[in-house]
């Protein structure tokens, strides 16, 4: 069994003396958009403002009240991504995995006790692919092998690997997933090799293992059965996993329009040229992305909010309205990748200097697309749910 152990992080409470507790959203955005830069060239969110992120809540959002968690709903946690992803994408995107207790809570009751032992702050991170496999051990496995896209690993308290699927038997609906081991994150090797054209500061290296011991009681089924009975944890895990990481380009795509209007009233362009404001394809074109953007966000928050009702009212959320989290969270994020092109088109040819921020917001913004959870084979099997067919592959 491992030791409860997890490197220290710098909380740097001096850098805001007045606030001596909690720190309020607004001042962790701010400080986001100061930074976003640094990130960036350091190709992770560094490990002070991960404490930060801790001190404004996010890392207990999904932490089980029984440990000292504040839980929130869906749809509380998705508007705070939405926010700070309009400061910045990559923070956003590594602050989204405060919703990954929500996976921790299929590991035995025992075990989560000893993740939230010294706090329920706690940051999870995980590379799962490819899956390795695992050899038996007496009580356990030895692990070896190398994992990719393992964001936020860097600021992470706690780390899971996955070694295989989890077999067909007894509970058959956890056939195929993925099965995932857990170490503190100071036993995980990180291989920095992130260096990609969007979401450079997730630090989402390679993780390495090499003829490692993990307890069976530190291994679970991603997306299994919650063993903790609050309502959070009967919030559908897959699909609310696909919900935080298109709430990064709903942020994206607002933080790209705002962008876009405060050019509008710029009176003298590199041709001579009308300014924007005076443009009709400008403002027909800014409109339309609004309303785009008003539209898949509001299909986004619906089927989150539906979804917790069914919670709170005690039945299950079924496969119909699982398929509506999935579907409005693909939307979105494809919808809202092409608004920021949308807005990069509109914005003319100061767009193309590095230093203009659309750029980074259009490389996020397509990295979104890219996620497994938000690919376009979700269109298909949501289509086959819709008329009663089985998708061909695992889903909602």
């Amino acid at each position: 069994m491992h030791a409860v152990q997890s490197e220290a992080i710098v909380d740097s409470q001096d850098d805001y003396p007045e606030y001596a507790g909690p720190l309020p959203l607004d001042v962790l955005i701010e400080e986001i958009e100061r930074r976003r830069d640094e990130f960036d060239v350091l190709s992770h969110v560094p490990r002070d403002m991960v404490g930060k992120m801790k001190r404004a809540g996010i890392f207990r959002a999904s932490t089980p009240k029984r440990f000292g968690g504040d839980p929130l709903p869906p749809a509380r946690f998705l508007e705070m991504l939405e926010r700070i992803a309009i400061a910045d994408g990559s923070t956003a995107w590594v602050a989204a995995f405060g919703s990954a207790s929500t996976y921790l809570a299929s590991l035995p009751v025992q075990t989560q006790a000893q993740i939230y032992a010294t706090g329920p702050d706690q940051v999870f991170a995980g590379g799962l692919y490819p899956l390795q496999k695992a050899e038996r051990a007496p009580g356990g496995f030895r692990v070896s092998g190398q994992w990719r896209f393992a964001s936020g690993c860097k600021g992470a308290d706690w780390i899971g690997v996955g070694i295989g699927g989890a077999p067909a038997g007894a509970d058959d609906k956890n056939a195929g997933k993925p099965f995932t081991a857990v170490f503190p994150a100071s036993e995980v090797e990180i291989v920095e090799n992130w260096n990609v054209v969007g979401m450079q500061g997730t630090g989402s290296h390679d993780l390495r293992l090499k003829d490692k011991f993990v307890d069976e009681q530190w291994t679970f089924v991603r997306g299994g059965t919650p063993l903790i009975d609050e309502p959070l944890y009967r919030y559908p895990a897959i699909a609310y996993q696909a919900q935080v990481h298109a709430a990064v380009n709903i942020g994206l795509a607002r933080a790209a329009l705002d962008l876009l209007a405060g050019m509008s009233g710029v009176t003298k362009t590199t041709t001579g040229a009308p300014r924007l404001a005076d443009r009709a394809y400008y403002r027909s074109g800014l409109a339309k992305a609004e309303a785009q953007l008003r539209s898949a966000r509001a299909f986004f928050f619906e089927s989150a909010e539906a979804s917790w009702r069914t919670v709170l009212a005690g039945d299950p959320v079924l496969p119909a309205e699982a398929n509506l989290l999935r579907l409005s969270a693909t939307h979105a994020a494809h919808t809202c990748a092409d608004i920021v092109m949308q807005a990069y088109k509109m914005a003319g040819i100061g767009a193309i200097y590095r230093e203009n921020r659309m750029q980074r917001l259009i490389r996020d913004s397509i990295v979104v697309t890219q996620h497994a959870f938000l690919g376009e084979g979700n269109y298909d099997a949501s289509g086959a749910l819709f008329v009663g067919i089985p998708p061909v592959t695992p889903y909602p």
